[in-house]
């Protein structure tokens, strides 16, 4: 690790754009983007939008867009990031559908029930976009100077210009949660944007440096991996660009991705950043015993106090 003071005390304005640098050659931030209503149905509990957006300008993004039946007026919302499990063509479907190692009901039935809206995108090689391998997809992108986690993360940031604009979506209320790949996702995406208000990242808070001492760098696929990273970042520096917006962190004590030595480090430095910004009560990291990889009934219990009192 080749950290410096400097790069840990520059302003947060800064390090984002710093953070963002390290993401390769992303498309125009600023670039039109649209979306096409595929369809639209009425489930049992919620009205269901099938979207087809232009993040990125390379390919389609196929996307799930959920809202209280008979509901009007804008609403909190939440931007959910699937996992991956290998489930290449699970997708967004996790959404609608959830995991075996998410408890039910699924997260679009959850934030409807609470009265909320809900996106979820296929990100890169899942759903609708596995068409290629993802090893196939990083060693393209590699060649021509792309990160495949840069890419999923520049579609994130586009997810939000497009919830933002919507007329049903309070902008100043907008959620960010994952579980495993998602997780990862949803702390990044509310590392570089303000506008997440609240932030639940769900088994992988991961110190790189703990993940690295256990040996266990292959428990991610390469799509996590950046170049340089650990030359500008540690985890706990990457979430304290969260700070001092709500931040809710759920891990189990024997998953393997989340070494307990790591998750003492992100603690101990994320109490101390959130404390020193005077909101030690918008952090909160809960670990269940006994548990492996996976969202537990308490786990999710946890969540929805989490986000009622914070969104």
């Amino acid at each position: 690790m080749t950290l410096n003071a400097a790069q840990s005390t520059a302003p947060p304005a800064a390090r984002r754009k710093e953070l963002y640098s390290l993401l390769g050659d992303l498309p125009e931030r600023n670039r039109k983007i649209s979306a096409r209503v595929i369809s639209t149905e009425n489930r049992a509990s919620y009205k269901l939008e099938k979207l087809e957006l232009d993040l990125n300008g390379i390919e389609p993004v196929p996307a799930y867009f959920v809202s209280p039946l008979g509901a009007t007026g804008r609403r909190p919302t939440m931007l959910f990031h699937h996992s991956h499990g290998g489930g290449y063509k699970i997708g967004k479907e996790e959404f609608l559908e959830g995991r075996t190692y998410l408890p039910k009901p699924a997260y679009a039935e959850v934030v409807t029930s609470l009265g909320w809206n809900g996106l979820c995108c296929d990100t890169w090689v899942f759903g609708e976009r596995s068409t290629r391998t993802e090893l196939d997809v990083f060693k393209d992108m590699l060649w021509k100077g792309q990160v495949l986690w840069g890419m999923m993360v520049y579609d994130s940031l586009r997810a939000m210009d497009y919830l933002v604009s919507r007329p049903d979506v309070d902008a100043t209320r907008i959620s960010t949660l994952g579980m495993s790949m998602g997780s990862t996702a949803a702390w990044y995406l509310a590392a570089l944007d303000e506008r997440v208000k609240v932030t639940v990242d769900i088994c992988c808070l991961t110190d790189f440096q703990a993940l690295i001492e256990a040996d266990n760098l292959k428990g991610h696929g390469v799509y996590y991996y950046v170049p340089k990273l650990l030359k500008h970042f540690t985890t706990a520096q990457i979430n304290a660009l969260i700070a001092p917006r709500a931040h809710l962190g759920l891990a189990g004590e024997l998953d393997a991705l989340t070494p307990p030595k790591g998750l003492d480090r992100i603690d101990a430095e994320l109490k101390s950043v959130y404390a020193k910004a005077g909101h030690p009560e918008r952090w909160k990291l809960f670990r269940s015993p006994d548990t492996k990889h996976m969202e537990t009934p308490a786990m999710r219990e946890e969540i929805l106090q989490f986000l009622k009192k914070f969104v």
